[in-house]
């Protein structure tokens, strides 16, 4: 099985320049938007894209956007790299996740929410933690899942029945013991593959056991854990695990998180998303 796995980690095809090198120059807290508009300037699909977005019904601007410049300014950074992860990846990311009985686009959606939940989360942190970085990963944590979904077709009845019976203590164990590995590795050996900085390799293959993360990216795995666990708890999960996975307590050695806060995160989040959604529905119709 973990043969059969590998070999459809290796089927997929790699991202393109632009998206893969987007994600690098987000994740890094130096990043500039002058290295976004660089990177989007040079690719002539992305730039127009970006320009029909900035110019959709949804910004109902008085004066067109002609420039990469001012597009890219206008939009973000992270709209940029969510527009080109889409065009590149959008495919993996949007397909239904049988083996979650999850329905077309949840796996996207839920990266989404999450990502905007852990730039949130990002602000509460005990130590500095880039909020771009943030987002970055939590975009990223579950890609894993749209690879082993195909693996674990017919078994969440058995899988919720093992948690119920503590079998299994959560969703990632239960993964383990059906196919040797859980979502989380394979989204890490996909990160590798696709090229994706160490810190976002190691984001991804811990945000379920941050505990077991390297002491100096902890923070950075504690936001990513928590921002996944606020978008189940918003109504974004991927089917079938919502909820079947374990809140690792140490995340308050980490991050500083009240209830106050975290139901004012919750709400930051639904908002971005439902902003951020309208906006991506663009890229559809442009």
């Amino acid at each position: 099985m973990i043969d059969a796995i590998r070999k459809a980690i290796e089927s997929i095809p790699l991202l393109s320049p632009s998206a893969s090198r987007l994600l690098q120059v987000n994740s890094d807290p130096e990043c500039s938007l002058e290295a976004v508009i660089a990177i989007v300037r040079y690719d002539a699909a992305l730039t127009a894209r970006v320009l029909r977005v900035a110019n959709s019904a949804v910004f109902g601007l008085v004066h067109p956007v002609e420039s990469v410049e001012r597009a890219v300014s206008y939009l973000g950074g992270w709209l940029v790299v969510a527009i080109a992860l889409g065009d590149s990846a959008g495919r993996l990311l949007q397909e239904p996740l049988d083996g979650y009985e999850g329905e077309r686009g949840a796996l996207w959606r839920h990266d989404l929410f999450s990502a905007f939940s852990a730039r949130e989360i990002a602000c509460c942190a005990r130590m500095p933690i880039p909020a771009e970085t943030a987002f970055t990963a939590g975009l990223l944590h579950d890609i894993g899942k749209s690879i082993i979904s195909d693996f674990l077709k017919g078994s969440s009845g058995r899988v919720l029945e093992d948690i119920s019976e503590r079998k299994a203590a959560d969703y990632p164990a239960a993964e383990r013991q059906l196919v040797g590995v859980d979502h989380a590795e394979v989204g890490y050996e996909l990160a590798r593959a696709w090229g994706f900085s160490e810190i976002l390799q190691k984001a991804i293959r811990y945000h379920h056991r941050p505990q077991e993360a390297e002491e100096e990216i902890r923070p950075l795995v504690y936001t990513v854990h928590l921002g996944d666990i606020v978008a189940m708890m918003g109504g974004y999960g991927t089917g079938s695990d919502s909820m079947q996975h374990q809140l690792m307590p140490e995340y308050a050695d980490y991050i500083d998180l009240s209830p106050e806060s975290l139901e004012a995160i919750l709400l930051s989040a639904q908002q971005e998303f439902a902003r951020a959604e309208n906006t991506l529905a663009a890229t559809e119709e442009a």
